[in-house]
């Protein structure tokens, strides 16, 4: 079956051109215009989104949001806004990865393929069946499912994203170990670490620890070891 991307921009030369470049790497491109027309066209066949941000109607970051109470497609935020706070904004809204205009043709597919691998394995590990080296872990309350591919906390289901999962996964199969933000990037994304991916994983734990933490600002969980990286408890 034909790998399908959804594009939104409000800008009809730029989703012309990722429709050129993607519909050239074999990928079958619906077009958006605006995050309204995003969630309508949404269903459970798109295996990518390419997300701008300055879009009318809904923006962006709203369109991420609303996407991610619902989906863990993989979301990569295409857009002129490149600054560390717009990119930690992207992440914090559920964006698995960002890329800032102009592009080149090679960065473009290189994201989109790395993007679409680590969904594939993701959907595959929900589909097989549980293996013997992935029984659940159950510590002080949190309990993460591999089947399901997701966390129960005091008996409540709380939804991850993939990364979100692999992160957590890593540092519960090793609890008390001090896990480096460069160790945790590569574990999560299986790709080398960059140095601005220190920023990324910060948000990710960020996000893990709204989602399984009774108090965010104190986590039990989930420690920062100043100046190593962060640790299971």
């Amino acid at each position: 079956m034909q790998t399908r991307i959804l594009v939104a921009d409000d800008n009809a030369e730029i989703r012309e051109i990722l429709r050129i470049l993607l519909t050239g790497e074999g990928y079958e491109v619906i077009e958006a215009k605006d995050g309204n027309e995003v969630l309508q066209l949404f269903d459970s066949s798109i295996d990518l989104i390419v997300l701008d941000i300055m879009m009318p109607n809904m923006n962006g970051y709203q369109t991420c949001l609303k996407l991610r109470e619902t989906s863990n497609v993989p979301i990569l935020f295409l857009t002129a806004k490149g600054l560390d706070s717009d990119k930690t904004l992207g992440f914090s809204s559920g964006a698995d990865d960002y890329l800032a205009k102009p592009f080149s043709y090679s960065e473009l597919t290189a994201r989109v393929k790395a993007l679409l691998r680590r969904y594939q394995v993701y959907k595959g590990k929900k589909e097989e069946t549980l293996l013997d080296t992935e029984k659940d872990l159950s510590m002080d309350g949190l309990t993460l499912r591999y089947a399901q591919q997701n966390a129960e906390v005091n008996g409540k289901e709380v939804e991850l994203t993939d990364i979100e999962f692999n992160i957590l996964s890593t540092l519960m199969k090793n609890p008390k170990q001090i896990f480096s933000a460069e160790q945790l990037y590569e574990k999560a994304w299986n790709e080398p670490y960059y140095y601005s991916a220190n920023n990324t994983i910060m948000v990710h734990i960020r996000n893990l620890r709204k989602k399984i933490e009774k108090d965010p600002a104190n986590p039990v969980y989930i420690k920062t070891i100043w100046g190593k990286g962060y640790r299971f408890e």
